[in-house]
C-alpha cells in the first residue's frame, strides 16, 4: 500500500467518496487528487469542492464536461437508439467512460501512479471504471476501496462520516439516503425501500419529473430539427448538444416524461432494482425513431434493429473502448449521414406522441406510391401475386410433404 504516492479518485462528494477520500488517506498513506466531472449534477458541483478543501486536497480537479459528454457519447449512444433489456436508456452507463477518460489524462497530468472510483462491488460501475482504465492506459493502479474495506454498508459508512466529521447531505432520520447517480441524461435510484421490488416508490423520491397525474393540463408540441441523426434545434432554435438535452429534461419533467421502476440484471450476476428519470433522452429516443422511419432503408433500419442490443449491453457492460463497440459505432454513424428533417412531437401527461415528421432532402417516402387512391402506374399490384407465390414456395413444399 506504501508504494502508491499519488491517487486520482473520482469525487462526486456524496457519501461514498467522501469517506473513500478519507479512507485514501488513512490507510494508503498517499496524496489524493479529486476529479469531478460536471456532466450536468448542477448543485453537487460546489460542495464537492468544499469537501475536498475540508478534507485536505490540494490538486482539486472540477471540470465542465457537458458538451463533451452529451456530443461525443450520448448523442452516438442515441443514433444507434440504445436500450438495456428493453426499457433502460443508460443514463449512468454512458457517463463512466468519459470520466475514465478524463481520469486517466489527469493521472498523467499530475504524475499520479493510481486512480480510484466509489463503485461498490456488487455493482456494474466497478467493471466500467476499471475497462475504461485498462484500455487507456493498461498498466495503471486501480483502487476500489468497496472490495478492500469493512465499511460494508450504508449504516457504516454514516458512522465513519460522523467519526471523521465529514458532513453527508441528505441524511434521513428513517436511515440512509438514496443511492443516487445524476448527469445531464438522467438521475436514478437505488436502495431503502427501492430494495422491495413490490413496494411503490415514494413520490418524493422524484426530482426531475412532475408526476404524470399533476402534470401540466394542457398538451405541448415541440418541433426537433436532426442532421445526420443528431438533435441540432428545438422550434427552429439552434443550440448545442448539452442546450439541447437541457432544454428537453425541463419539458419533458413538466409533463411527466421520463420516469422507469426497473429490474435489470448486472454485469456482475445479480437483479437489481433501481428507478430513473431520463425526461429528455425518452424525447430524443421517440423522435430519432421517427425521422429514421422516413430517412432510413428498410433493410438498413431492421439491421439496426438486430444490432442495438447487442450495443446497448457492450455500453451497459462498459466496453465503450473495446474495438467491437468502435466496429458497431462506424456503421451506426454511417447509417446517419441520411437522417436529416424534422419531428414534431406531443407531451401531454407522461406521453410523448410524434405527430409528424418530415425531410426535404433524404425522405424516401413517396405519397405517390404509398396512397390508397390512384398511383397512376406507380405501382403495378398485379407483380404482388408474383412476389407473394415465390415467397410462399417454401410453406408450400412443406404443407404438400405434411399432406403425403
Amino acid at each position: 500500500m506504501n508504494k502508491i504516492k499519488k491517487v486520482v479518485l473520482a469525487f462526486s462528494g456524496g457519501l461514498d467518496t467522501s469517506v473513500i477520500l478519507k479512507w485514501l488517506q488513512e490507510v494508503y498513506q498517499c496524496e489524493v487528487v479529486t476529479f469531478t466531472a460536471d456532466i450536468g449534477q448542477g448543485e453537487e458541483i460546489e460542495p464537492a469542492r468544499a469537501k475536498a478543501k475540508r478534507l485536505g486536497v490540494n490538486e482539486i480537479f472540477i471540470e465542465d464536461l457537458r458538451e463533451e459528454f452529451v456530443r461525443d457519447f450520448v448523442f452516438p449512444m442515441f443514433r444507434a437508439n440504445a436500450i438495456y433489456e428493453g426499457e433502460y436508456l443508460l443514463g449512468t452507463s454512458i457517463a463512466r467512460p468519459l470520466i475514465a477518460k478524463r481520469q486517466i489524462e489527469i493521472a498523467r497530468e499530475t504524475g499520479a501512479d493510481a486512480v480510484s472510483h466509489g463503485a461498490t462491488g456488487k455493482g456494474n460501475d466497478q467493471v466500467r471504471f476499471e475497462l475504461g482504465y485498462y484500455a487507456l492506459q493498461p498498466d495503471i493502479h486501480v483502487i476500489a476501496p468497496w472490495r478492500e474495506w469493512d465499511l460494508t454498508s450504508r449504516e457504516k459508512l454514516l458512522q465513519y462520516a460522523e467519526k471523521h466529521d465529514i458532513p453527508v447531505e441528505m441524511k434521513q432520520q428513517s436511515g440512509s439516503p438514496y443511492s443516487m447517480d445524476a448527469n445531464l441524461l438522467h438521475i436514478s435510484y437505488e436502495g431503502r425501500l427501492l430494495e422491495d421490488p413490490a413496494v411503490e416508490p415514494e413520490e418524493s423520491m422524484w426530482r426531475w419529473t412532475t408526476s404524470p397525474e399533476k402534470a401540466l393540463d394542457e398538451p405541448e408540441y415541440l418541433d426537433l430539427e436532426f442532421e445526420h441523426g443528431d438533435i441540432v434545434a428545438l422550434n427552429q432554435e439552434r443550440l448545442s448538444p448539452a442546450e439541447v438535452l437541457t432544454k428537453l429534461n425541463r419539458l419533458g419533467g413538466e409533463h411527466g416524461i421520463g420516469r422507469l421502476d426497473l429490474v435489470e440484471n448486472r454485469y456482475v450476476g445479480m437483479k437489481s432494482r433501481g428507478c430513473y428519470e431520463t425526461p429528455g433522452g425518452t424525447i430524443m429516443l421517440r423522435a430519432h425513431r421517427a425521422i429514421e422511419s422516413i430517412t432510413l432503408d428498410r433493410e438498413v433500419a431492421h439491421l439496426k434493429d438486430d444490432l442495438m442490443p447487442r450495443y446497448a449491453a457492450l455500453i451497459y457492460n462498459g466496453y465503450w473502448w473495446s474495438p467491437e463497440r468502435k466496429m458497431l459505432q462506424t456503421l451506426i454513424d454511417e447509417s446517419q449521414l441520411s437522417v436529416n428533417g424534422w419531428v414534431r412531437v406531443k407531451l401531454y401527461k407522461g406521453h410523448v406522441m410524434v405527430v409528424g415528421r418530415d425531410s426535404k432532402t433524404d425522405s424516401l417516402f413517396d405519397p405517390n406510391i404509398a396512397t390508397f387512391e390512384d398511383d397512376r402506374g406507380a405501382y403495378d399490384h398485379v407483380d404482388a401475386a408474383g412476389f407473394i407465390r415465390l415467397n410462399a414456395l417454401r410453406m408450400r413444399i412443406a404443407a404438400k410433404t405434411r399432406k403425403r
